[in-house]
This record gives C-alpha cells, sequence and structure tokens, in this order.
C-alpha cells in the first residue's frame, strides 16, 4: 500500500511545475478516481465473463449479458462507458490522430469526454466529476506521462470492497498531501484524522440520519462508516446528509462518498448553509462537524429562527454555527463539533449569554480540550464540544452535568510542526465519555466513571453558573495528583538543597578551570 501511495504522488508530481496546489489536487484526484472505477469495472466483467461460462453459455449468449449496466451497478460497481474505460485512454495517452472525417483529439479532451460519459451513465456521479484537463494550463505531455504512470498502480484483484478500501485509503492521503501543500486553505477541506475520530468514537452514530453542516471533502462521513464497519454493520445503516459552501471542495465530497459506497445527499449544488439552508426539514440523530473558526463575514439574519438562545454577534459565526446544529437535532439527538477555544469562554457581543441558555438548557454534554497543533493549517488552540438532546442512557441520569476532559497534554508529535493523537488517546477520551453516558458500549466493557484531577471531572450545572458559564475543562477538573514517591516532605527538600549546593561547587570550580586556561593564552 505504500508503495502504491508513493507511485501516485509521484504521479502528482508531474503536474506540480505548471499550476498550483489547488489546481493539480482537482486533476490528481478525478484520474485517481476515474481509474478505480475501471478497474472495478474490468474486473466485475471478468467475472461476470467467469459466471456465464461456467453456466455454459457461448461466446454469443455471453456478448447479449456482459454490457446490461444492472449486472454492474447491482454489485456496486459504476457502469463505465467504451471510451471512459482506462484502457481507451491508456491507448490514446499521447492523444488521438484524426480520422474518419474527426479533428485529432489532445488526452486532455479525451479525459473530459470520459468524464462527461461517466456521469451520464451514472445518476450518482452527476456533476460530480471534474472536467478541466484540455484546459491550456494543463500540460499535455505531462498529462499523457501521468497516464502512463497510472498504468502501473492497479487497484483491483481483491474484490471490489478490497478495491474501494484501497482507493479510499489512497484518497485520504492523498487529501492529507494536499491540505498540507495548500496551507492555510488545506484547512477548509480537511480534518485531521485523528480529531474526527475523537467525534465519531464519541458519539458512535450506529444508525439513523448523520449530518455535517459544512463538511469539506466529506471526511466525518467517511470515519462514520469506518466505525460501522469496526463493528461488524454496513454503511447503508445510517443516511449521510451535508452542504458546503465551496464548489470544488463540494465536488471532492461527492467523489469521496462514491469511493466509499455512501449514498449521501450533500444538495443539488453548494452553497451557504446560512443563507440558504438546503436541508431545511432534516431532523438528524447525529451531527458531526468542524465549522471555520471565528468567521467574520457571514449571512446574519436577526430574525432567523434558528437563534433560539441569542442572536449571535456579526463579526463571529461560532455560536451560529452551534445553534444551527442544535437546530437540526432530533429529541434524542447528539452532536460532536470543533470549535476555536475562545468559544468556551467569550463574553464578547452576548456569546457569554448564548452559552449560558445553552448550558441552562441542559444541552452540554461534554467539553473536551485538545492538544496544540493538531491543526497544520491553523495554531488556534481547539476543544470539542458535545451536544445531548437526552442524557439519560439504561440507568444512568446525566440531566444537569457535565463532563469536562483536559486532553491537551495527550498525543505525540508527527513533526516539527504538526501533532496527532494515537489510538490509545482516542480510546481514553471516549472511553472516559462512555463510561460518564453509561453507554451500551461501557456496560458491554465493564467500564464505570470516576473523576480523575487534572484530566476529567462531572461538574454540575451550579458548578458551571458559579464560574459564570465558562466551559474550559482546565477550570473544572484541577492539577493532577502528585505521585507519591514514599519519601518524606523534609528529607526530600534537604536532599534536593545538597544536591543543588553540589552542582553550585561543581559550577564554581569548572569556571576557575575555564579562568586560569583562558589567562595563560
Amino acid at each position: 500500500m505504500k508503495e502504491l501511495k508513493e507511485t501516485l504522488w509521484k504521479a502528482a508530481d508531474k503536474l506540480r511545475g505548471s499550476m498550483d496546489a489547488s489546481q493539480y489536487k482537482d486533476v490528481i484526484l478525478g484520474l485517481v478516481f476515474l481509474k478505480y472505477v475501471s478497474d472495478a469495472f474490468t474486473e466485475r466483467r471478468a467475472q461476470i465473463t467467469a459466471e456465464l461460462e461456467a453456466d455454459g453459455l457461448d461466446e454469443e449468449q455471453i456478448d447479449a449479458i456482459i454490457d446490461d449496466a444492472d449486472e454492474y451497478i447491482g454489485h456496486g460497481v459504476f457502469w463505465v462507458p467504451a471510451e471512459a474505460r482506462w484502457g481507451y485512454l491508456a491507448k490514446h495517452a499521447k492523444g488521438k490522430a484524426a480520422e474518419a472525417g474527426e479533428p485529432p483529439k489532445s488526452i486532455g479532451e479525451i479525459i473530459d469526454t470520459a468524464m462527461a460519459e461517466l456521469m451520464g451513465a451514472n445518476k450518482a456521479l452527476d456533476g460530480t466529476l471534474p472536467r478541466i484537463y484540455n484546459r491550456d494550463n494543463v500540460d499535455q505531455r505531462r498529462l499523457g506521462e501521468l497516464i502512463d504512470l497510472f498504468n502501473n498502480a492497479r487497484f483491483t484483484g481483491h474484490g471490489v470492497s478490497k478495491a474501494r478500501d484501497l482507493l479510499g485509503e489512497v484518497y485520504e492521503y492523498f487529501l492529507e498531501k494536499f491540505a498540507r501543500a495548500e496551507g492555510k486553505r488545506g484547512g477548509e477541506f480537511y480534518t485531521p484524522a485523528s480529531v474526527v475520530r475523537v467525534l465519531v468514537e464519541g458519539l458512535e452514530p450506529t444508525g439513523g440520519r448523520v449530518y455535517d453542516p459544512c463538511c469539506g471533502s466529506g471526511g466525518m462521513f467517511v470515519q462514520a462508516e469506518k466505525f460501522l464497519e469496526a463493528h461488524n454493520k454496513e454503511g447503508s445503516d445510517i443516511s449521510v446528509y451535508g452542504q458546503e459552501l465551496n464548489e470544488r471542495t463540494w465536488r471532492m465530497a461527492k467523489m469521496n462518498l462514491a469511493i466509499h459506497g455512501l449514498n449521501g445527499n450533500l444538495g443539488s449544488m453548494w452553497g451557504d448553509t446560512f443563507a440558504r439552508d438546503l436541508h431545511p426539514d432534516l431532523v438528524a440523530d447525529y451531527v458531526i462537524s468542524n465549522p471555520p473558526f471565528n468567521i467574520k463575514d457571514w449571512s446574519r439574519n436577526e430574525n432567523d429562527p434558528r437563534w433560539r438562545y441569542g442572536v449571535p454577534p456579526i463579526k463571529n459565526a461560532n455560536y451560529a454555527w452551534i445553534q444551527h446544529i442544535l437546530a437540526k437535532l432530533s429529541p434524542a439527538g447528539s452532536a460532536g463539533v470543533v470549535m476555536a477555544n475562545g468559544s468556551m469562554s467569550s463574553n464578547s457581543s452576548g456569546e457569554g449569554d448564548i452559552r449560558a441558555r445553552i448550558v441552562e438548557a441542559d444541552l452540554v454534554s461534554c467539553m473536551i480540550a485538545l492538544p496544540t497543533q493538531l491543526f497544520r493549517s491553523t495554531g488556534i488552540p481547539v476543544c470539542v464540544w458535545f451536544f445531548a438532546k437526552n442524557k439519560s442512557s439504561g440507568a444512568t441520569d446525566r440531566a444537569g452535568q457535565v463532563l469536562f476532559i483536559d486532553a491537551r497534554n495527550l498525543g505525540y508529535m508527527i513533526d516539527r510542526a504538526e501533532r496527532a493523537l494515537s489510538d490509545d488517546d482516542i480510546a481514553k477520551i471516549a472511553s472516559t465519555y462512555h463510561a460518564w453516558r453509561g453507554s451500551d458500549s461501557a456496560v458491554a466493557e465493564g467500564l464505570s466513571y470516576e473523576d480523575v484531577a487534572g484530566f476529567c471531572k462531572s461538574a454540575t450545572i451550579a458548578d458551571i453558573k458559579a464560574a459564570d458559564y465558562a466551559l474550559t475543562p482546565g477550570r473544572y477538573v484541577g492539577a493532577a495528583e502528585i505521585e507519591d514517591d514514599g519519601e518524606p516532605i523534609d528529607e526530600k527538600i534537604a536532599r534536593l538543597k545538597k544536591e543543588l549546593f553540589a552542582q553550585f561547587g561543581e559550577s564554581e570550580r569548572l569556571a576557575a578551570v575555564v579562568r586560569e586556561q583562558l589567562g595563560r593564552i
């Protein structure tokens, strides 16, 4: 798998010199997708042929059945028209010469046609695939070389589901690489995987309607599908709904869902969630989201019915996102939302009053302070809000309480600029929340909740009110207990003083040696 990823990343580098990161991202991801659907189609075609031959059908009979689109679509494989198949593209990687009165075609024109035909043959892909390959800024020679290089990458050989898993991994790998290459803008379409997992593992979305009002490239939905797979459930157990403002990102998300076999409703087109909610009547069981932080220029309407807890300020949309999400939740719904740390304590422009009303409405379930440097695209510290319309679970009723988790000391550095949470870190956070909620998974694992100084604390709404409704975990969890090493404090102080004075003495001796040596020069 590592070799496949590296091969494809080298392919991306083929076009790096002729366009910027955001442009070649669209070119490469579109080709990866086209390569996948073609390989999956070819493999399914071979399976159909083998099955029909085993049934004793002759070549003529097979030819009459082999092009039945239902034989492919019914098995989760996209129907690929003849001129959109990879073999056809590879044959004309250097372009197509004029023939039968038709003008010559560049490889870019051939790929654009392939994308159009693929979308025309598969309703789920309508309006999704890029048609940008025949533009002046795309080097046709390099594009042809790219097609040749892709011939060395195969996504099949282990069944269609395995092929989809492989491509899904490649697609996510590329999204991460492109997000790093694009810097700050990369954060608009990509949320680090470990942060997404904190949300998904905490919420445990096992079925129902899952919504993300600013879905980026669809990473929240993909992680939800992985959660289902890990718990022996099908992706069809959830219904996906999303909205995205940026056209190119919206197309990436639709492709991402198609790759992972998720039938998602991302609206008929891209659009601003505040200006025009594309899912106005949606009642969601889960909302999983990473809204853009601290937006200053947003479509604000003071009379919007979503502002049940107060009108958000003009210069910051944080509490607009929170209230939009709360407005979408079903009576038993829950949500996990990434926010800038300022959202936990800000009192400017009425935000403190809005937060107080949300707390008093008993909608906040858990607050998590995350470590710094999780987002390469921003240095803003972040937190996670968990909301729950119903805080009772089995024998456990957490009405009137909020769990605070201080996870700032967790994680490890990937490199000098970026941190990630390990599997153990994510499990520690999620299991603490599940134990506190008394969820079915916690009961099954025999987990019980206890406050841990410096890490987690269950506080009452009265406690929060006394803190002026600030929701910063550090205010509640306190300091971690210092481990008792068995040495009496008086003896420890005396020992440390003796060691310190000995170090002072050694320092003075070395300084005298240095002065003596310098005096001889």
